[in-house]
């Protein structure tokens, strides 16, 4: 028995996926120093280390719920290669644009360009943390929910609960979260990188719905069905 319980214990530390997501987690501080507090040419930002403990907390606690109840999802999410031209694009104009919001709201704070009040920047955190929850939220509703645009064997469509309301939830978490993320750090000027977000984020809803149309058996009807893709009465 306590060999058995050995082995348990090993075989959840020697996990591969969680060592793949504890090495990204530990490169937090180096992506910290580069995309933020070297733009704001200080340490004294404490906004940054506000939000960075405050996803931090947010990434362990959903990586321990999927380890235990849905590895496979996070293996999906750890892979990055896109077949799809389209989608190659669409990752380089969303890279490109969450950094530049980052280096934005680190250059707005050295150079002082915006006044946000203490409250509204609670807001902004407060939107972070619910879009982050309903990214995840999302992906507990859809196992499938992988970084790359693919459609798998085993794949069922999936259209309710959160893709009831809207065809692709997981983009609108996704929004709410970098909405707030400049607010939270003082920036209203990081907000304008958002406008090449949701340009790389229509290149990609448009080729992801192409494929998903093409591959996934009801993904036409329920196209048909539900309107709206990323926020109900707008888009």
């Amino acid at each position: 028995r306590r060999a058995a319980q050995t082995g348990k214990r090993e075989t959840v530390v020697m996990n591969p996926i969680a060592i793949q997501i504890i090495k990204r987690i530990f490169a937090l501080p180096i992506l910290i120093w580069l995309i933020l507090l070297l733009p704001a040419g200080t340490l004294d930002y404490w906004e940054v280390y506000a939000y960075f403990g405050m996803v931090l907390i947010m990434m362990i606690i959903a990586m321990m719920y999927f380890l235990k109840h849905d590895p496979d999802l996070l293996k999906r999410r750890l892979e990055h290669k896109e077949t799809e031209s389209e989608q190659k694009l669409a990752v380089v104009l969303l890279g490109l644009s969450i950094l530049a919001i980052y280096i934005v709201s680190g250059l707005d704070e050295r150079f002082e360009m915006s006044v946000i009040s203490l409250w509204m920047q609670v807001v902004g955190f407060v939107l972070v943390a619910v879009g982050y929850i309903f990214v995840n939220l999302v992906m507990k509703a859809n196992s499938f929910a992988a970084r790359t645009v693919k459609v798998e064997q085993s794949q069922q469509l999936v259209d309710t609960g959160l893709y009831g309301i809207v065809r692709h939830p997981m983009y609108s978490g996704v929004i709410i979260m970098y909405f707030g993320t400049p607010i939270a750090l003082g920036s209203w000027w990081g907000l304008l990188p958002l406008l090449l977000f949701l340009v790389g984020l229509q290149i990609r809803m448009n080729n992801e719905e192409e494929v998903l149309e093409r591959e996934l058996e009801g993904y036409g009807d329920y196209k048909q069905r539900l309107r709206w893709r990323v926020i109900p009465g707008i888009w």
